[in-house]
């Protein structure tokens, strides 16, 4: 996403502007869940199993989407710098929109929705894509970590709960430095679900979210340059 793409835009009042999230959320996660239905599908025997890298990363990425979705949705309707609103509202949408195509999936598939077990499981042990990930601070991820307990990049409920208490510039630094290592983070399982999976459709939206997500992290590193910001190591 580029930088310049974010300078421009007109700003609501805030009631206004709760409104349009709300509307521009539904219309997301909507579209999204239609798309879902409209990928190319067999019969039976062509549904991914429960435990594959498809269904997995349905699942576990409609998870940690959902966390970005509630984080940039405090900047979006908190923030007073245009700059950080119009990223936190391109994150929400877009990934909102996403949600609904991998929920869309997960209903064809008759699927579960999220996943009821440990995290990340549907991730072998792929070095290239678990380890040496370590970038603005970010710890390299084993194998071992798989499905022990939170995904990486996950902000705590303590850490929400003062994004959501900040105002001002603290909000603009506190969600960018969040949002910054949940996007690297979720790197790892984006890359796998792009090399991995087995439908069409799931490895080019894994790509995307790749594609997208390294652009919006060197822009949110860049943001937080600027406030004379660091961004936080990854948990």
């Amino acid at each position: 996403m580029s930088d310049d793409l974010s300078q421009d835009r007109p700003v609501a009042g805030s009631g206004q502007r709760r409104t349009l999230v709300v509307l521009g959320v539904i219309a997301a996660v909507a579209i999204g869940f239609l798309l879902g239905f409209l990928i190319p599908h067999g019969d039976a025997q062509d549904v991914p199993a429960a435990d594959s890298v498809d269904v997995g990363f349905s699942q576990d990425m409609s998870v940690h989407h959902n966390q970005a979705i509630e984080m940039a949705t405090v900047a979006l309707t908190g923030s007073s710098d245009q700059r950080v609103k119009n990223l936190a509202y391109d994150i929400l949408t877009t990934q909102q929109n996403q949600v609904g195509q991998m929920q869309g999936w997960l209903t064809l598939w008759d699927r579960a929705p999220l996943p009821t077990g440990e995290y990340m499981t549907w991730m072998g042990d792929d070095d290239a894509h678990m380890d040496g990930h370590a970038g603005h601070g970010t710890a390299g991820h084993d194998s071992a970590g798989a499905g022990s307990g939170p995904m990486p990049g996950m902000a705590t409920s303590e850490e929400l709960a003062a994004l959501r208490a900040a105002s001002g510039p603290e909000l603009d630094v506190l969600f960018l430095q969040l949002m910054l290592r949940h996007h690297e983070g979720g790197l790892p399982m984006m890359e796998y679900g792009a090399e991995h999976a087995e439908v069409a459709a799931v490895r080019t939206l894994a790509q995307t979210m790749v594609d997208t997500q390294t652009a919006e992290s060197q822009l949110m590193t860049s943001m937080l340059t600027e406030r004379g910001a660091q961004p936080l190591p990854m948990n």
